[in-house]
Order: structure tokens, then C-alpha cells, then sequence
């Protein structure tokens, strides 16, 4: 039996989820091809396990393929209705260890910490305790709803040996990183708080071990866009260019679509423009019905829930300005905002955003920046930006906007994160 040479697999959410961490995936795995990796799985969930989790899936049909050698498996789940919980784990743990057993060196990157970290530490101790070589490095990525929706949650119901489980699972990989710098500051914090409840060590080995890597971005995607498909995909929405501010993105509130939508509604630039919020999530009804109250003439809020891959450069490129006013809510932080760096990429009308999280690193000083929470001050920017700019202050901001969004490409971002990981290594937890 023929094997592959070098392997990476990558243990996510994947493909059809809207989020920043499925797109991260699917970038990595296209770069993995080009520096010798030879088999790339992404391994993910079943589709109808995300669809009942309620989680925004981009149109199913219109998912752009993979190239060869990457390899999308989403393993059914193992047991019956008497095991309530834990079949799609044991699924993909399962299979993670059939991979580990082949004779093949493997770097595993686990994405998102609950729970694709307890997936890739349990299939590895699994596997080298039933006697294969596991011959495998592992890397686990902390995104923002690691720290949010995770740690914190259970730091605040007193949950701490929850907390503690997570952060061990997580430092008990080969390499450790966090998706911002903001994204590690909030770690180490966490973990500070969990040592002084409970006498554990984590912060600092938090300090010393958690490195950023940022999100990659398919640069290519979003660049040198030809002007007759923005045309065409602007015109099969019934938009013109500049002529609608742009939300594209998952519609919550800590996204701050609500206050975009209210300080559209008191502006003087939406006689000009109209509002296009592309995306779809848990807030789209409420929102849906507060644009009707506060849109008096029935057609200045446009909704777009089909959004897929190709288009969404498209929309970014022609509208007049992007606005993702989000801020903190207690079970998320922005904290990075992939979208703002794509829109940077693609052109087009300024960003505007406030500094939440880590979104200050996504766009450095090439946005214009609103207070959090300040539905006067974001009617303001979009009055300024849409009326009063002048066209030589746009082009500046779009060019200095592209030069800082292109730190964060694909290639650049693999390139680093997987610079130690070429070797297989291998390492034994610091036990707390």
C-alpha cells in the first residue's frame, strides 16, 4: 500500500460555515499544496449537524471547490440515541486516529479549542497508546470565541474546572497560537484568573508559549477584480456603484447591525445611498423589522441572505463605504475582523469600524474609526464619508487600506505559522 509522503490535517468547523475560521481552513489547506504537503483533510462535521446547530451556512450549492488533494471528510457519528452526547466527537476522533496510525508524517492543526483541540490531544494520546508511531506535530489556533464564549463563560458561572480542562488541553499541543494579539492578551488574562482561583500555572506558561498567528486571507481573490463583473453583480442586485453602504457579515447584535441601521435611518446621506445588509444570523428577523419601522419608504434597506464566495468582492468593491460598527458584547469580541482585511483588499469605498477587540490590527490606521456603541457618531461617518470626503482622501485611505491588508495573504500568514511545524516534533504536557 502507497502512502502520501506528508500530511496536514486541519480539524474544524469547515467550508459552508459564515465564519472567519472556516475561510482561515480552507486557505491553509490550498497553501499546504504548494509546500509539500502532499494530503490535505479537512476534517468537519456533518452538514446536517451544522444546519441543526443553527450555525449561518453560505449557499450549499454555490461552495467553490477544493483543488486536488484536499480532502473535505465530515464522519458520522458513532453510537445510537443511547449516547446523548459525544457521536460526532467520538466520529471524528475515530477517524483522526485511523489517519495517525498510517505510516505518514502529520502536522494537525486544530481550529477552534471546543472542541477540535479535544479531538486532536485525544486521538493522539489514543493512537500512540494502542501502539502506533503517531508520528505527528500538533498546532492549536485560539479564535476569539475561544476566550468569549468559552473561557469566560465559564470563569463567570464559576465553572473553573471547565476553564481549566480547556486551557490544558490547549497548552498540551506542540505550538500554541492565538488568531490577535488581543486574542493572546485575553488568554493570558483568562488564564491569570483561573490561577488565582484555583492555584494552577497557566498564565505563564500562556506568556511564554502563545505566539499570533493571524488570519490568511486568499489576497488573490479580492485584488485587480475586473470592473465588468462588479458591473454585472452590482446590476443583478439593482445597485450602483457608490451607491449603498455595505454590512456584510454575520447579523448579530455585537456585530452592531442595529446601531448601523439606526444611524442609517438618521442620516442625510441615505437621500443618496441605500443599505445593503448581506448575511444571515440568529439578529436577521429583528433587524429585518427594525429597518422596516424606521424606513419610511419601503425600498432604501436592501437584504441579501445568498451571498456566496465569488460575489462577495464584488458587492465589497462597489459600494460606496463598508461599515462593521461592532462592539463587545459578553459572549463575543471581534477579535480581529476578517472582513474588514478583505474589504481593504478588494477597494472600493473606506471601512468604517470602531476599535473593539483586535479589530485595530485588521485595519492599522487605514479606517475611519467611531466610538463603539455611538449611533450619532456612526451617522456622522457615514454623512462624512458619503457627502463631504473628498475623492483624493478615499483613494488614500483604499490605497494605504490594500498595502496593510496585504500582510495578512495566505501564503505569507502559512509560511510563518507552519515554520517549526515541517519537522514532526514531539512534546509532553506541563501538568497543572
Amino acid at each position: 500500500m502507497s502512502y502520501p509522503e506528508r500530511r496536514l490535517v486541519i480539524v474544524v468547523r469547515a467550508d459552508p460555515v459564515i465564519c472567519g475560521h472556516s475561510g482561515e481552513a480552507r486557505n491553509l489547506a490550498e497553501v499546504a499544496l504548494t509546500r509539500g504537503f502532499d494530503d490535505v483533510r479537512l476534517l468537519t462535521w456533518p452538514i446536517a449537524t451544522l444546519e441543526a446547530a443553527g450555525l449561518p451556512l453560505k449557499p450549499l450549492d454555490r461552495l467553490q471547490p477544493y483543488s486536488d488533494g484536499i480532502t473535505v471528510e465530515r464522519p458520522e457519528a458513532v453510537g445510537d440515541y443511547r449516547v446523548p452526547d459525544g457521536r460526532h466527537l467520538a466520529g471524528l476522533t475515530g477517524r483522526l486516529v485511523e489517519l495517525l496510525a498510517e505510516p505518514v508524517p502529520t502536522t494537525c492543526l486544530s481550529m477552534y479549542l471546543a472542541p477540535h483541540a479535544n479531538v486532536v490531544m485525544d486521538a493522539v494520546i489514543a493512537a500512540r497508546a494502542a501502539g502506533f508511531v503517531a508520528d505527528v506535530h500538533t498546532i492549536a489556533k485560539a479564535v476569539g470565541s475561544d476566550v468569549t464564549n468559552v473561557i469566560r463563560s465559564c470563569l463567570r458561572e464559576g465553572r473553573f474546572g471547565a476553564a481549566a480542562v480547556t486551557l490544558t488541553t490547549y497548552l498540551a499541543h506542540d505550538e500554541v497560537v492565538a488568531v490577535s494579539e488581543y486574542t493572546r492578551e485575553q488568554i493570558v488574562l483568562a488564564a491569570e484568573a483561573v490561577d488565582m482561583h484555583s492555584g494552577t500555572r497557566f498564565a505563564q506558561q500562556c506568556r511564554d508559549r502563545v505566539a499570533v498567528s493571524y488570519p490568511p486571507i486568499d489576497a488573490s481573490a479580492y485584488v485587480d477584480l475586473d470592473p465588468l463583473a462588479v458591473d454585472a453583480a452590482l446590476a443583478r442586485r439593482g445597485l450602483d456603484r457608490d451607491g449603498y453602504v455595505l454590512f456584510l457579515s454575520r447579523v448579530t447584535r455585537a456585530k452592531g447591525v442595529h446601531d448601523l441601521v439606526r444611524a442609517y435611518a438618521a442620516s442625510r446621506s441615505r437621500d443618496r445611498v441605500k443599505l445593503v445588509i448581506a448575511g444571515t444570523g440568529p439578529a436577521l428577523d429583528e433587524v429585518r423589522e427594525l429597518a422596516a419601522d424606521l424606513d419610511d419608504t419601503g425600498d432604501r434597506v436592501i437584504f441579501l441572505d445568498d451571498v456566496d464566495d465569488d460575489e462577495k468582492p464584488l458587492l465589497m468593491r462597489g459600494c460606496a463605504t463598508y461599515a462593521l460598527p461592532t462592539k463587545a458584547e459578553p459572549d463575543f469580541v471581534e477579535t480581529f475582523g476578517i472582513a474588514l482585511t478583505e474589504k481593504m483588499l478588494a477597494g472600493g469605498g473606506p471601512v468604517i469600524t470602531t476599535l473593539t477587540g483586535g479589530t485595530g490590527e485588521a485595519v492599522g490606521d487605514t479606517a475611519v474609526i467611531v466610538e463603539a456603541g455611538d449611533v450619532q457618531a456612526l451617522t456622522a461617518a457615514l454623512d462624512r464619508v458619503i457627502l463631504e470626503m473628498p475623492e483624493h482622501e478615499r483613494r488614500s485611505l483604499e490605497r494605504r487600506g490594500r498595502e496593510h491588508a496585504l500582510a495578512f495573504d495566505r501564503v505569507r500568514i502559512f509560511d510563518d505559522l507552519f515554520r517549526t511545524g515541517l519537522q514532526p516534533q514531539r512534546r509532553t504536557a506541563t501538568v497543572t
